[in-house]
């Protein structure tokens, strides 16, 4: 795991302005630092040392000396395609050594005979172009921009900063559909012609000219099999995946919650160490059930209740470290067990991409559980719906809002805060790019799927990428901690894309039904049949408190807050929640999270945590 960061392009003294751009990533890279000039192109690494540790440094140059590669991420078949490529002369046992012979080979198509986690960019000074790859998944960050005749690429986007060549501008197009997702659900960032490469997708830049390509593409198929086939499937591709994923030559450990995704993980793994927070209020509280699984399998947990204060004091930081603001309160909450693992481990494993592909959040449960409404003729049901439409965003007009439209028509993912009237009210900017939108290309890909089906595949490409896993890579990496998530592995996907959608969901309320009966006989306790918590943190209690309202209440009042929103509206929102009215918390924790994230960026707060 590591940072990445480079150009192609005419740059006064390049030297000193790849130093400046890796040093801003430093801390994803705390091991060693690398470096690559040839003519107008300079690549750029910061090293976290997993695999290899003696020979593996970046960046890395093919024994035809025609091929340069940066490397973020693992590769977990690197030792069997090794055996594919038997006439490369390998000098290290590194992975990245193997993504070089792999290019060489089979040239942009190597991209489909790796399992791992990735982002790289190889230089090819024969073809005279850059060559870049993300991972299937999107588990690790990649983006790119073009100003000035200089084509920049980077794991993080503060590490354009460090480039004269890059003017930060910002892109205010994508602030609606921020306010609905909570995150930056778009291949647009906040950062004004700076793009996130996407999950299965590799792009080729060559002459001032950018190409981009899509080797992969999430596609659910399912088959008829048994529960009991099912179960054998999973239980053999999750140990599979395990055993992959525990390949380094340092400490593996894991984070463990309460629920089954991670229990699972860590009774098949069964690491030396876990790691877990909680909170006083038993309501939120994980750490118990992880103590519990852990001693039943005689491992160390290590675990930390996060304060209320300590939560409000690291915020603005952690904002800092995400690039673009990211209002999910879980995304905090990992902050701190990611801390606490990093002063014992180096790698970590979670339990990320379980609820997406085995269908786990309770909003699937919808066309289940309410079924009973859905026998109404639907037209009555549109009426009813276009009704509550028009009435305040509360639980009861919710339902029947929903149960009216078609699925395509107002889902737009498990965690939606906004709804796109309300957010495009609320937002001052012109030209929004509407929520909807992002959704129609997933659900016109899986017309004729199931409601389920079409779920997973909105919540993995505009959820997991966006939100999860960009939290997970930020907050893992700001510690020099490299984090892995064995769930989204290609031999499991190719389980769990089979599943029918009654060994997913069914009307007794129970999710991920094959997952929990495969986890059954390995969690011995009850993780297994535990209902989804989420990560749960109790900002709903603590945004009533004086300290955090106040802060609020500050930031709503300002001119930056002026600029952006209905001030009034905004305002409304916070007394609503502080008085108990509404249950608007959500609401309001995302414009007061654009808002810090703003001040940091936009007010040069970001000075004070970077060297430039």
């Amino acid at each position: 795991m590591c940072g990445i960061a480079g150009f192609v392009g005419k740059m006064d003294n390049p030297k000193k302005v790849l130093k400046q751009m890796t040093d801003i990533i430093a801390y994803r890279g705390p091991d060693a630092e690398g470096s690559y000039f040839d003519k107008d192109v300079a690549l750029g690494h910061r090293r976290l040392a997993i695999i290899d540790i003696k020979s593996g440094k970046q960046p890395m140059i093919s024994n035809s000396k025609k091929n340069i590669i940066v490397f973020n991420g693992e590769i977990y078949n690197f030792k069997e395609l090794k055996k594919e490529l038997p006439n490369y002369d390998f000098k290290t046992n590194s992975d990245t050594e193997v993504l070089l012979a792999a290019y060489e080979k089979w040239g942009h198509d190597m991209v489909n005979h790796l399992r791992g986690m990735f982002a790289f960019a190889i230089w090819d000074s024969k073809r005279e172009e850059l060559f870049m790859a993300r991972d299937k998944w999107g588990i690790k960050p990649l983006y790119y921009t073009y100003m000035n005749n200089v084509f920049m690429f980077s794991s993080e986007i503060k590490a354009f900063l460090g480039n004269p060549a890059f003017k930060k501008e910002l892109n205010t197009d994508i602030l609606a559909s921020y306010l609905c997702y909570n995150s930056t659900p778009t291949r647009e960032t906040f950062f004004k012609n700076v793009y996130r490469l996407d999950p299965g997708t590799i792009l080729i830049y060559k002459s001032g000219k950018i190409e981009k390509k899509e080797y992969f593409h999430l596609d659910f198929e399912p088959k008829e099999e048994t529960l009991e086939e099912a179960k054998e499937e999973i239980a053999k591709a999750m140990k599979d995946s395990v055993e992959h994923h525990q390949i380094a030559d340092v400490e593996v450990g894991s984070f463990l919650s309460s629920g089954i995704d991670s229990s699972y993980l860590v009774s098949i793994a069964k690491p030396d160490k876990t790691y877990t927070v909680g909170y006083d209020n038993p309501k939120y509280d994980e750490i118990s059930y992880a103590k519990d699984l852990s001693k039943k399998l005689h491992i160390n947990n290590t675990s930390k209740k996060i304060t209320k204060k300590e939560y409000i004091n690291n915020f603005e930081k952690i904002m800092y470290y995400m690039d673009e603001p990211l209002a999910d309160p879980s995304a905090i909450a990992l902050y701190f067990v990611a801390e606490i693992a990093s002063k014992d481990v180096k790698v970590v494993m979670s339990g990320e991409g379980a609820d997406e592909l085995f269908a786990g959040y309770l909003t699937y449960l919808e066309d289940y559980s309410q079924e009973w409404y859905m026998k109404i003729p639907y037209s009555l049901r549109h009426i009813a719906s276009n009704i509550a439409g028009l009435f305040p965003d509360v639980r009861g007009f919710n339902f029947i809002y929903r149960r009216g439209q078609k699925l395509e028509d107002y889902n737009i993912g498990l965690g939606r805060v906004f709804r796109t009237k309300e957010a495009m009210k609320i937002v001052k900017c012109p030209n929004q790019i509407k929520p909807e939108s992002l959704t129609q290309e997933i659900y016109k890909e899986n017309k004729g799927k199931s409601n389920t089906i079409k779920r997973q595949a909105i919540d993995f490409y505009l959820w997991l990428v966006h939100d999860f896993l960009h939290a997970v890579d930020r907050n893992t990496m700001m510690f020099g901690l490299e984090a892995r998530t064995p769930f989204l592995d290609d031999k499991v996907y190719e389980v769990a894309r089979r599943l029918p959608d009654n060994l997913k969901l069914d009307h007794e309320g129970h999710t991920k039904i094959a997952l929990r009966a495969a986890a059954k006989g390995t969690i011995p306790n009850d993780a297994y049949k535990k209902k989804k918590l989420g990560f749960p943190v109790p900002l709903r209690e603590w945004i009533k408190d004086d300290d955090l309202h106040n802060n609020i209440k500050e930031k709503f009042s300002s001119s930056d807050a002026e600029k952006f929103f209905n001030q009034k509206e905004i305002l409304k929102l916070l007394d609503e929640t502080i008085n108990g009215r509404k249950d608007t918390y959500k609401k309001v924790w995302v414009i007061y999270t654009f808002l810090v994230w703003y001040d940091i960026y936009f007010n040069d707060k970001y000075k004070e945590y970077m060297k430039v």
